[in-house]
């Protein structure tokens, strides 16, 4: 199996479930957990979990969320090279669930703004490699040095690249421009219907996955209950899979990201799209049927 590397956030996710609507100005029941998260982190738990060769490069604060981040990553089975900031602390998402399950996250990326491309270890970028950027990394600009450093190298090391959109309404901020400009060299992009329509200004997941093909040879389009296409500029038609059946959706924060960890391993060795888009289903299936953006342990 092709070893990954993957670049992006290390969070810890602040999870509220609210019991009721929200009442604004005033106090809601909730029920708040604690979990790992950050997309890029979560990308890398996820392929360790399924028996892929991971390294996760990221920065944490020097504390104990920190350190137990740190310590999951590595529970999982994650080469983690974390660099640890002395001034920062470690990234936190609060993830707001209305009792409609409807998901606002209010980010602080905290050590992660701070990434650079001396933190980037030059022995993971190697001939037979793959490297996975999460789109949050080139988003902030205090990052974006290290991730547009982490494509070079790739591209220099003549590694595959396969590139995720992070969020629609900061790339929106960023600008589909410079996104689409910074991220060419991928060989695949990974983004939902929203992030799509940023990029594209199409509504239909197609339509945009077509758009797309002019910047990057293979797009995956998530689209979340309806499942996930695959399109190719070198094919006419697209692939699509339904997703698969769940009994109940208990947090749908992460499923994203499973779901890249699920295809990729399939594409990385030649499968068949439609192989690789199941294997993706399959695992954001299991995403969403717990609390948390991680692998139960």
């Amino acid at each position: 199996m092709t070893r990954v590397v993957v670049v992006g956030d290390l969070m810890t996710d602040a999870v509220a479930r609210a019991r009721y609507a929200l009442a604004r100005a005033s106090d809601t029941p909730a029920i708040v957990t604690m979990h790992g998260g950050g997309s890029g982190a979560n990308v890398a738990s996820w392929l360790a979990v399924e028996g892929a060769e991971v390294a996760f490069i990221g920065r944490r604060g020097a504390d104990i969320t920190g350190r137990n981040r740190d310590m999951e990553l590595m529970g999982y089975g994650v080469d983690a090279r974390l660099v640890m900031d002395p001034e920062r602390p470690t990234g936190t998402c609060v993830v707001l669930v209305t009792h409609k399950g409807e998901r606002t996250m209010l980010s602080d990326p905290g050590a992660n703004a701070a990434l650079s491309p001396e933190d980037l270890p030059r022995d993971l970028f190697a001939p037979g490699t793959h490297l996975h950027l999460s789109g949050y990394t080139l988003i902030n600009e205090g990052s974006r040095d290290a991730g547009l450093a982490a494509l070079d190298m790739a591209r220099r090391a003549n590694m595959s690249i396969s590139v995720d959109c992070a969020s629609s309404a900061p790339l929106e901020r960023t600008g589909a421009e410079p996104f689409l400009e910074w991220t060419s060299d991928a060989r695949l992009l990974f983004a939902n219907t929203d992030q799509a329509k940023v990029l594209t200004g199409r509504d239909d997941a197609e339509a945009a996955a077509k758009v797309l093909t002019a910047w990057f040879p293979q797009v995956v389009i998530k689209m979340a209950g309806e499942g996930a296409l695959w399109y190719s500029n070198g094919r006419p038609d697209s692939v699509h899979v339904a997703a698969e059946p769940v009994d109940k959706i208990v947090d749908g924060t992460g499923a994203g990201d499973a779901f890249s960890a699920g295809f990729l391993p399939a594409w990385l060795a030649g499968k068949p799209p439609a192989e690789a888009l199941s294997s993706g289903c399959r695992l954001a299936a299991k995403a969403i049927m717990h609390l948390g953006a991680r692998p139960p342990f």
